[in-house]
């Protein structure tokens, strides 16, 4: 049986009310179980369907570069003191670096590129928001929803597909849900292994999110945990990791990133069997030993974000000038 992409647009929408459900009922469990569980398969997975495809960069040594900055960013996060500094710079250099291994042809142009990044890097380095953009937002929710969502429009855009408008209406409708619809008093207890398991490393996140969601500010570990706020702001992350890996693994018989050796296929699934075997045993340790792993996955998703987004922006310019072209179901 063939598996068209309106088939796989009806099943995402579902996927998108399962994931809401769980998401408003256990947030913090929900985000620890998608993280550990199905983020490393999606790490693995991806990283081998984009191999496949040379990062969706003309360039043959251009996924190189990335797994170089990749290096980088995970000594800065083992030498905080004496790298660490420097990660967000090394993450905006990477995610600007792939727009220019997408547009730019001409070595001479790609030199001055890379001359105007640098000196992007240095002016704005030091900023707050600079900081915050690239180190916390960028590869976290920017990448789970945003990527995410624009992957979706342009699916739409290009197959004139009503049924994926229909999901991605849906998943900002979702998305948006959390915000508006929170009753009083809608606090749940949690475990102190899910408490000890999130502050491990994920807390920023939600800070950064409640200064600019419509929300009150969390502060203290008491309003991340046990305040309204805290969990409006969780339940939209747990709803926008775990339904980011959901949809990856919707779209298997459309992008067939599963068409690997059994070889290969074997490797890859002890290799996800050890990671949660370490989330299993200690979720920190889980999270030390898989950071390279999941950075990695974003950073060489990069050339495959602005190839999206300069397709959407190629899609709307094709609509504003009465293309006239069938719509799907």
């Amino acid at each position: 049986m063939r598996v068209t992409s309106t088939t796989v647009n009806y099943l995402n929408s579902g996927l998108i009310l399962l994931a809401a459900a769980i998401a408003y009922l256990l947030p913090f469990e929900l985000f620890l179980f998608s993280y550990a569980v199905l983020g490393p398969l999606h790490y693995l997975t991806e990283i081998s369907w984009l191999q496949k495809r040379q990062y969706f960069s003309p360039g043959k040594h251009d996924g190189t570069f990335l797994i170089l900055i990749g290096v980088l960013i995970f000594l800065g996060a083992s030498f905080k003191d004496l790298i660490g500094p420097f990660v967000p710079s090394f993450i905006a250099l990477a995610f600007l670096l792939a727009l220019v291994m997408v547009i730019v042809r001409r070595p001479v142009y790609k030199a001055f590129s890379i001359a105007l990044i640098l000196l992007f890097l240095v002016l704005f380095s030091q900023a707050r928001w600079y900081i915050v953009f690239f180190s916390i937002f960028l590869t976290t929710i920017i990448h789970v929803f945003v990527f995410t969502a624009a992957f979706m429009l342009y699916g739409a855009l290009k197959e004139r597909s009503r049924s994926g408008y229909l999901s991605l209406g849906l998943l900002l409708a979702v998305a948006l849900s959390f915000f508006l619809f929170v009753p009083e008093g809608n606090v749940f207890e949690l475990s102190k292994y899910v408490q000890e398991a999130f502050l491990s490393a994920f807390p920023v996140l939600n800070i950064e999110l409640s200064r600019l969601l419509p929300v009150q500010e969390l502060s203290t570990v008491n309003d991340l945990f046990f305040s309204t706020s805290g969990l409006v702001v969780m339940r939209f992350i747990a709803f926008a990791y775990t339904y980011h890996y959901l949809n990856w693994f919707s779209k298997t018989s459309i992008i067939k990133w599963h068409e690997v050796s059994k070889k290969y296929a074997t490797g890859i699934f002890f290799v996800w069997l050890i990671a949660v075997g370490l989330y299993a045993y200690d979720y920190e340790v889980g999270l030390t030993a898989l950071y390279f792993l999941s950075m990695l996955h974003v950073l060489l998703e990069f050339p495959l974000n602005q190839v999206s987004f300069i397709g959407i922006g190629k899609e709307i310019g094709a609509r504003l000038g009465f293309k006239k072209t069938p719509v799907k179901a």
